[in-house]
């Protein structure tokens, strides 16, 4: 695989996770630039976003940005046709199969490690929501 396909796919991958976090992201950044007079309302954001129909949306959107970026990376390395997809049809499973593995080991790292911790170290009230906590 060349260079320039792993970037495209890394990118795939990068952008659909962060798109799917983009329920607690804003609370975060909230936090990390308005200080700890922003507490309150970026977890309030947060639950909003959260615990709504916008969570699902987001991963509905990531979900088609990684569709969208598999049909233009297979079509830039010449797949464009049904034929030629039956052809290669095992490059094409793969390929899917491990970009939205991924995209989904990427995204929960992401959004229920890191963000969490960065949250928590921010003084977000998500400590009592942790997996790792008593």
């Amino acid at each position: 695989m060349e260079a320039e396909d792993t970037k495209s796919l890394t990118s795939i991958v990068w952008i659909s996770a962060f798109t799917a976090s983009m329920c607690c992201v804003p609370s975060v950044a909230w936090v990390l630039f308005a200080g700890s007079s922003a507490i309150v309302a970026a977890d309030q954001l947060s639950n909003d976003l959260y615990y709504s129909w916008v969570r699902y949306a987001l991963y509905v959107v990531s979900l088609g940005m990684v569709a969208a970026g598999l049909v233009i990376y297979f079509r830039n390395r010449g797949i464009c046709t049904l034929d030629q997809a039956k052809r290669e049809r095992n490059l094409i499973v793969n390929t899917s199969l491990a970009v939205f593995t991924a995209t989904v080991t990427l995204y929960l790292v992401w959004n229920y490690v890191i963000l969490e911790l960065i949250g928590i170290a921010l003084g977000l009230p998500w400590e009592h929501t942790a997996f790792w906590s008593n």
